[in-house]
């Protein structure tokens, strides 16, 4: 099937095969076969509705980290027909983030902000962390009891909505509705959403940004010391029209909360059924918990939150031996990537002795800002887990959103006894 970077010739219902699996229930339980299948194809596969699917660490690396690689940006959405994905309400809502910005609008809205989880924000915010943690596995216990409980809904769900809404001060009572409307806007962000789900992440979109319009427009009118009143300083002093300030600060703050909910709470629930699957990894683990840092990185790496994401070519390209023209777009599959047995030895292997080195975060200026709160969360939680829960197990195959970009466990019964 293959013969070479530039001359080869992939049949086209293969990929569609592939993607259809990986979408299936089977496939999101277990979708490493089916990368590897995707890599067998070659760094750089033709997707059968245009653009590439980047499989290659090396390849997936250069097209994050290098400047001629760009975020889809509106310039770009502006180029393609109306009434496509990229006309919608949620697609045209997401070009304000920093996830489609490019230098120099992504420059500035970084710098307005510096490091928004330096370490000093970190510190502040564990005692939080450990706090919520403590008290989600205590609610945990007790829906458990002699049955079972739903370990994605009860504490995977909860600690980054907890953790984000108190670092922004935001009402608890909030926090459902949070939840609900990141998790539907993400369909704007999937690879090939349905019309169904470009309706819902629409839907979402709006409710996202009549909650968001609201709380700017509170804090500046009474503002304080938190984050948002933090921030509204800032661009004051950046932007002289304050409605333009405005709307500076409630796409920001929307993008880190959706950020931190979706990603960070896939994260931390497919922690616990990684785990379960490796228990002679949580044996060793418990017996080394210093380690845990570097198990964190290892569930990243084996099986990251976010699994694919898009740049399009900013000039004639060639990667890894194939011509990519100016415009066209190059979809880089994070988890294939993490899987590549060249950058990667016995990659397959889920080993948290290991120093792993991953892109589950990406690279270049659009590696994810809340990274380092993720890793928090999840460190502190596992810890937790370790010490207090050590006969935590899956007691039930999860519940999967087929989803190809965005990973999703919806439900996962345990037992803690």
């Amino acid at each position: 099937m293959q013969s070479s970077a530039s001359t080869t010739v992939i049949d086209s219902r293969t990929v569609v095969a592939l993607l259809s699996r990986l979408r299936s229930m089977a496939g999101q339980a277990d979708p490493l076969p089916l990368y590897a299948s995707l890599r067998e194809l070659g760094d750089v596969v033709p997707a059968p509705w245009g653009g590439y699917l980047v499989t290659g660490h090396r390849s997936c690396d250069e097209v994050l980290r290098s400047p001629d690689w760009l975020a889809l940006d509106q310039a770009w959405r502006a180029q393609r027909a109306e009434g496509s994905r990229w006309s919608t309400p949620s697609s045209r809502e997401l070009e304000q983030t920093l996830v489609t910005l490019n230098p120099p609008q992504h420059t500035r809205i970084r710098r307005s902000v510096n490091n928004i989880f330096d370490r000093g924000t970190l510190d502040t915010l564990r005692p939080t962390v450990e706090r919520v943690a403590n008290e989600l596995l205590d609610t945990l216990v007790e829906h458990a009891g002699d049955a079972d409980a739903d370990f994605a809904e009860l504490v995977g769900e909860q600690l980054p909505v907890v953790t984000v809404g108190h670092w922004l001060g935001l009402p608890p009572e909030d926090f459902d509705l949070l939840r609900a409307l990141t998790h539907a806007q993400a369909y704007a962000q999937e690879l090939l959403p349905t019309k169904r789900q470009l309706r819902a992440a629409d839907h979402a979109i709006r409710g996202l940004r009549e909650y968001f319009t609201a709380l700017v427009a509170r804090r500046r009118a009474e503002p304080g010391d938190d984050v948002i009143s933090g921030w509204l300083r800032a661009w004051d002093t950046l932007e002289p029209d304050r409605a333009v300030a405005d709307e500076h600060v409630y796409a920001l703050a929307m993008f880190v909360v959706i950020a931190s909910l979706e990603t960070t709470s896939a994260l931390l629930t497919t922690m616990v059924w990684t785990f379960d699957r490796h228990p002679e990894q949580r044996s060793w683990l418990r017996e080394h918990p210093a380690a845990v840092p570097d198990a964190v990185e290892e569930v990243l790496r084996y099986d990251p939150p976010l699994h694919l994401t898009t740049r399009y070519a900013s000039r004639d390209l060639v990667l890894a031996g194939v011509p990519v023209p100016r415009g066209e777009v190059v979809h880089t599959l994070l988890c294939a990537a993490n899987h590549d047995p060249s950058e990667t030895p016995d990659a397959h292997t889920f080993d948290v002795t290991r120093r792993a080195r991953h892109i589950s975060f990406g690279s270049g200026i659009h590696y994810c800002v809340g990274a380092s709160l993720a890793r928090l969360e999840a460190g502190v939680l596992l810890e937790t887990m370790l010490r207090r829960l050590p006969a935590l197990r899956v007691v039930a195959p999860p519940t999967w959103e087929p989803r190809l970009a965005f990973r999703r466990i919806t439900r996962l019964p345990v037992s803690v006894r």
